[in-house]
């Protein structure tokens, strides 16, 4: 399989899998215990039913949305995800360009592996991923970084305090930087394109938190320690709204799913909440994101931005978050697998399939904008 060959959602999923060695691959792949979240953040859009109308006029369509105060041709956008550069030799830089090419956000992890400066010379809206770690001279450190980067919104995440349990980096091994092991060295043997990239391109490392965190630059250790021993698990609500009050423009909360902790971001002067389970990674049997959006809509969307993340695979789904109330619509599976297929040209080629879609997707529905998608156009079964 090529790029040229790559259709849909699992058609790159298929050819990323072809070109990562077994543990990288699985890294992205999946999910907390069981997977029964990760799976139900997809199967919870098969409940609902899209039920178009016709004779609408539908010649010109606008996919526009706005979102922290940012005009967005698309409603939907690159989820801040750590470590890309493992998936491809570009990593962050890749998705920017391609973000910036359709002239929708991209999103910068803490755990991000090229440097946020370079990155803010990118043209499209952007966002930072905030991990608040133990160490507050870290957040200090990040946040004056972020600010001189001249981002325009900074999600917190709240959902990751301490790492889910997920199984299969445990059975592959999975560390970054990688660690070779009897029982992973066949897969990475068998990947020598990846593994020439990755020993002979610039160097592996994490730019903001390299000199902070030297454990996650220079000696093999797993993301599931980082979370679990670096960030700060007595993080409350007064943490929350006084980085908010630091840093001054747009934030929001990323990992929201219940009303309660919706209103409560409200008053602390959040922006914008993201719905979202980090992709079924954290707490498997939790909610899945869309099962609580229009709740949650109900109780913030007329205050603050809401944004549904996570298991989406196809336009389809977008429409049926939109149509609930959503602003607009996030993953960072929607466009890694793209990633790692072929860089730059495969995430340009995700956002394209996607927008291409979408503009089909609403004139089958009839409607001409994003603002005429509403719940009379779906049916809850």
């Amino acid at each position: 399989m090529r790029l040229k060959h790559c259709n849909n959602f699992q058609d790159f999923r298929k050819l990323a899998k072809k070109k990562l060695p077994s543990p990288i691959f699985h890294y992205i792949d999946g999910a907390a215990e069981d997977e029964t979240t990760y799976e139900r953040n997809t199967s919870a859009y098969n409940d609902v039913d899209l039920i178009p109308n016709v004779l609408r006029g539908v010649e010109n369509i606008d996919l526009s949305t706005t979102i922290f105060g940012k005009k967005l041709d698309l409603p939907f956008y690159c989820s801040p995800t750590a470590l890309q550069r493992l998936f491809h030799y570009d990593g962050e830089r890749a998705v920017a360009k391609a973000a910036e090419k359709y002239n929708t956000m991209f999103g910068l992890s803490t755990i991000g592996t090229v440097p946020i400066e370079e990155l803010s010379k990118v043209d499209t809206p952007k966002m930072f991923q905030f991990y608040y770690h133990k160490d507050h001279g870290i957040n200090n450190a990040v946040l004056e970084r972020v600010k001189e980067s001249n981002f325009d919104v900074i999600a917190l995440t709240v959902d990751t305090i301490t790492s889910g349990n997920r199984e299969r980096d445990l059975k592959t091994g999975f560390t970054s930087p990688p660690k070779l092991t009897l029982g992973s060295l066949y897969s990475f043997m068998s990947k020598p394109i990846w593994g020439l990239n990755y020993v002979l391109r610039e160097k592996f490392e994490l730019p903001l938190l390299k000199d902070s965190v030297p454990q996650l630059s220079n000696v093999s250790t797993s993301i599931g320690q980082y979370f679990s021993t670096m960030l700060d698990q007595s993080m409350n609500w007064k943490d929350a709204e006084k980085l908010a009050s630091d840093w001054g423009k747009h934030f929001a909360l990323k990992g929201v799913v219940s009303v309660e902790d919706a209103k409560r971001a409200v008053d602390i002067g959040c922006t914008g909440i993201i719905v979202s389970n980090h992709g079924g990674r954290q707490l498997d049997g939790q909610v899945a994101n869309f099962d609580v959006l229009s709740e949650i809509v109900d109780a913030v969307g007329d205050k603050i931005d809401v944004i549904c993340e996570g298991g989406i695979q196809r336009s389809t789904h977008m429409l049926k978050a939109l149509s609930v109330g959503a602003k607009a619509v996030a993953g960072g599976r929607l466009y890694l697998y793209a990633l790692a297929a072929a860089g730059q040209a495969g995430v340009e080629k995700a956002l394209g399939l996607y927008k291409t879609a979408l503009e089909r997707d609403m004139k089958l529905m009839g409607c001409k904008n994003i603002s005429e998608l509403s719940r009379e156009n779906l049916r809850f079964r």
